[in-house]
């Protein structure tokens, strides 16, 4: 086995995933990086040339476990035979009236952002049980803390990332791999270009990618207090660390006026 660590990114040619590969790669990672935009992996590929970086890239569907698969296993292959990292970053925002939407349109949404994480982490698991002391980052929300109006699909696609994060950290530490999610409010990406809700006018869009992806490397190898007291979820950013305690204190009843207000519903 290959002594350099190792990290899988979906979903990398852009924004979040892409500011975590060239974050990692400076850590001295070997980078999977993987999408369906072929064009932006050139780029992105292109720019760890400049800074003599490994990566490896390649097209994914994150939808398709079959693509999935075989594109981990090539990855791990290339890599040396180990997956210290798994980063299930891909996912699509569609913001809106719920019944104003196309269900094909939910359909999409639900097969990419949960879907995508399930075959991410059905085909990551026998490479991340044979590297010591691996773990899996899903990218989840803030929109995790309470189902959000105007996001009432892409709410319920994060509500599942949480749960299938925390109760695949309780059964996968037996074999030694720690799970834990990312909850940021709304990013400064292309998914966040034409998003106009409620929220947004009442918190602002002022998260950036490379602030996402300095917290993705601060979860990948925490600090001491932050192992011994196991940190499933990281809320990114002072808004979503304010919002996500303030729910785990308040009564359901205050959390959901909170919600109300900040949404204009």
């Amino acid at each position: 086995m290959s002594q350099r660590k190792t990290v899988f990114i979906t979903g990398a040619a852009a924004g979040i995933g892409r500011a975590t590969a060239l974050s990692l790669a400076k850590r001295g990672y070997v980078v999977g990086a993987y999408d369906l935009d072929e064009v932006g992996l050139k780029s992105l590929a292109e720019e760890f040339d400049g800074i003599g970086a490994t990566i490896v890239t390649g097209h994914l569907d994150v939808t398709d476990a079959d693509e999935m698969a075989t594109r981990v296993d090539e990855f791990v292959e290339a890599a040396g035979g180990r997956l210290d990292v798994m980063i299930n970053n891909a996912g699509i925002l569609i913001a809106g009236r719920f019944e104003e939407i196309p269900v094909a349109r939910h359909h999409r949404e639900i097969d990419i952002n949960t879907k995508g994480v399930v075959n991410g982490l059905h085909a990551a698991f026998p490479h991340l049980r044979s590297t010591p002391n691996s773990v899996v980052v899903n990218m989840a929300s803030a929109s995790a803390i309470y189902g959000q109006a105007e996001l009432a699909n892409y709410s319920a696609t994060k509500f599942f990332v949480r749960a299938v994060t925390e109760a695949l950290d309780l059964e996968w530490k037996r074999y030694g791999i720690r799970v834990v999610a990312m909850w940021p409010l709304y990013v400064q990406t292309a998914m966040t270009t034409d998003v106009k809700t409620g929220t947004t006018d009442s918190l602002g869009i002022r998260l950036t990618a490379q602030d996402i992806a300095d917290d993705i490397v601060k979860a990948v190898d925490p600090p001491l207090g932050r192992r011994l007291l196991h940190q499933v979820h990281y809320p990114v950013g002072t808004q979503a660390k304010v919002l996500a305690t303030g729910a785990r204190f308040s009564p359901a009843w205050l959390t959901r006026l909170v919600n109300k207000r900040l949404a204009h519903s």
